[in-house]
């Protein structure tokens, strides 16, 4: 039969756990290489151009792009055509991490909220699955570390609010994190759904091209809006002052509630970490 097995995913997530922690992908070179070239504050373009060199040697020697290699948050689409075989999905994406971990010498910093205790092997990944068309699995691993992630905000606010509590909100959320989120940052807004649906909304906006606008008109210039309104904030590179706080504004939005205006900001920092791979079925012997 044919089928994709979770020996196949196993290896291919704890080869993107290794690729993603330690290769910056082109497009968030690129935002940094554009925002050196267009910051006037000395100090912040030779910060810059520090960040840049850190992801340049990070490449070239396989090494950790930043020393916190975060949460293993694995974005999963499974094709309804595609078959799996070996075992279930979950357990085999974990096992990849830990593998990945491992093997590339990432540190482990997950642990237990209620005892305190490491896990010992950063697991488990935070998994995000969707079903989509087709017969192949793309997995798409994006560590997420703390020093950004604790600057998330999340707040329900109501219609009466309107769009311009909205931006108020998120740009509120970039001046109170400051330089703790090591800008210069990329923010992800989630607008809409429910107060999770936001939530992941605004994390899924990260996994977009740094500085692509949102395919609808009206999204694109609020995107850009908020860039401009954040980036006059001052923060600059790692805080210290300069013109760019952040490279790109990404937003992502659902239908709600009439009662409802959730929204919710997902900070990353300027190590956009990501890696992705599609899986196709291949031939395996059928057991049994």
């Amino acid at each position: 039969m044919r089928a994709i097995t979770t020996q196949q995913i196993t290896d291919q997530v704890r080869q993107l756990c290794i690729d993603a922690c330690c290769a910056l992908p082109p497009d968030a070179m690129a935002a940094l290489q554009k925002a050196r070239q267009q910051e006037t504050q000395p100090l912040g373009r030779a910060l810059l151009g520090q960040l840049i060199e850190n992801a340049q040697l990070a490449g070239r020697e396989n090494l950790p792009i930043c020393q916190d290699t975060g949460v293993a948050i694995v974005w999963v689409e499974l094709g309804q055509q595609a078959r799996l075989a070996g075992g279930d999905l979950e357990s085999a994406i974990h096992e990849g991490v830990r593998r990945g971990y491992q093997d590339g010498y990432l540190r482990k910093s997950i642990r237990d909220p209620l005892t305190g205790k490491n896990t010992g092997d950063n697991t488990p990944a935070v998994i995000h699955l969707r079903l989509v068309p087709g017969d192949t699995l793309k997995i798409t691993v994006a560590p997420k570390g703390a020093g950004s992630e604790n600057k998330g905000q999340l707040k329900m606010l109501t219609p009466s609010d309107g769009l311009e509590g909205v931006k108020d909100f998120v740009v509120q959320c970039v001046k109170e994190a400051g330089g703790s989120p090591c800008p210069p940052i990329i923010v992800g807004v989630g607008l809409g759904g429910t107060m999770e649906k936001a939530a992941l909304l605004s994390k899924h906006a990260l996994l977009r091209e740094v500085g692509q606008p949102n395919p609808e008109p009206q999204a694109a210039q609020i995107e850009a809006e908020l860039l401009e309104r954040i980036n006059a904030l001052g923060i600059g590179p790692q805080g210290v002052g300069g013109r760019t706080t952040a490279m790109a504004v990404h937003l992502e939005v659902s239908p709600t509630h009439i009662a409802c205006l959730p929204v919710a900001v997902s900070i990353q920092c300027n190590a956009a970490r990501h890696a992705s791979a599609t899986l196709h079925m291949q031939d395996v012997k059928e057991e049994g």
